[in-house]
């Protein structure tokens, strides 16, 4: 039953399939008020045999058009020429009716609700009152004499069909309304216990994080800063190696501290990040590292700048570890909908297929949260680079 209210779109499809939903039971109405009616007038009336006929006709007709073609049109939300054919047809096997045997008018309960199917709203409105009219009309042939009663009765019957016409669609946006702040409110649970948990994943982290900056990473600070004092030189190879092993590790919690809880995100954008990582790598191990930004630079979401400078962090720890390469280059690219992080060094190469203690495989795990590729070539000759890209 289509209708021309002022609603959306979207609403007015969502009207339209919940009236197609119960278009079987308005089918099953119609149907069982027209055969009642069509009973009664033949067995009960006691007209002539040939009006009790003409009758019958007229209203077995009417199921046959509406089960053949009515019911195509009204499942189809049809208010097009072929439906107004259809309802003007109808009308005209009624009036048939009517003219024949005048008790048919109570097929009116069965014809309005038909004609909202069919029709929208002014159409609908219009049909009624020419269907409610149809007993008075023959009346002026037929029964003068019931005219104005039945005239009234007509202007009353108008006024309810169009009433019922109104109040049926009302119900149906009002339940298609319910329907659609129900599924809001699920999308918008779904939402909160997702930011929710989001936001429980994150304070873990930041406690996590937290407490290794607190202990590991004070830790390692003290035993260097001790070590040192009580041979500044460190002209002892075990305390040389001792400060060295301590560095390193203080190098890995301060990544841990940095995947956890992206501090170092906080601090400015990730281009500022991984210029400090590569800056740090320099104080701490004298190989010269650069940095180069290409693209326009944007925001990217949190779990992707993690990514990203924790692979940037381990892939100059495995530098600094194992690569004793003299020179290390960083690339950061933003493409139109990617991000490729690429970590080129000098040093000695490995077999990446072989290589297990490189840190590849965490971000390999990594890199798969945020849908991201890393692909490793390495080289005795040429050193190793390490690429990254995310898309975002």
């Amino acid at each position: 039953m289509p209708d021309d209210l002022p609603l959306d779109r979207e609403r007015s499809v969502s009207t339209e399939e919940a009236h197609v939903r119960y278009v079987r039971w308005w089918d099953a109405f119609f149907v069982g008020v027209t055969v009642i009616i069509g009973s009664a007038v033949f067995f009960g009336s006691d007209d002539a045999r040939w009006r009790r006929l003409v009758t019958a006709g007229a209203l077995g007709a009417m199921i046959v058009l509406h089960l053949t073609v009515g019911r195509r049109l009204v499942r189809r939300g049809a208010e097009d020429y072929a439906a107004m054919a259809v309802l003007l047809v109808q009308l005209t096997l009624f009036t048939l009716t009517v003219a024949v045997a005048p008790f048919t008018t109570w097929l009116l309960f069965a014809v309005i609700p038909l004609i909202f199917q069919l029709a929208s709203i002014r159409p609908a409105i219009a049909l009624v009152v020419v269907a409610t009219l149809i007993t008075p009309a023959v009346d002026l042939f037929r029964s003068p004499e019931n005219f104005v009663m039945d005239l009234i009765i007509a202007l009353i019957s108008a006024v309810a069909g169009i009433w019922l016409g109104f109040w049926i669609i009302r119900v149906i946006e009002q339940s298609v309304e319910r329907g659609e702040l129900i599924a809001e409110l699920e999308a918008s649970r779904a939402e909160v216990s997702r930011l929710s948990h989001e936001a429980g994943v994150l304070a873990e982290r930041a406690r996590l994080a937290g407490e290794i900056h607190d202990t590991l990473a004070q830790g390692f600070t003290s035993i260097i800063t001790l070590l040192q004092a009580a041979d500044p030189a460190l002209r002892d190879e075990r305390l040389a190696l001792a400060v060295r092993t301590a560095k390193e590790n203080l190098a890995e919690s301060r990544a841990l501290v940095a995947a956890l809880a992206p501090a170092a995100l906080t601090q400015g954008a990730l281009p500022d990040s991984v210029r400090r990582q590569a800056t740090r790598f320099t104080e701490e191990t004298g190989t010269p590292a650069t940095v180069r930004v290409t693209g326009d630079e944007r925001a990217l979401p949190t779990a992707v700048e993690v990514v990203l400078l924790r692979a940037a962090q381990e892939a100059l720890t495995n530098v600094r570890r194992h690569a004793a390469a003299q020179e290390t280059a960083i690339l950061l690219a933003y493409a139109p909908e990617s991000v490729r992080l690429v970590v080129r060094d000098d040093g000695r190469g490995f077999d990446p297929a072989a290589a297990d203690g490189f840190g590849l495989n965490g971000m390999r795990a990594r890199a798969d949260q945020v849908r991201g590729a890393l692909t490793v070539h390495s080289d005795p000759d040429t050193g190793t680079t390490i690429e990254l890209e995310v898309p975002a």
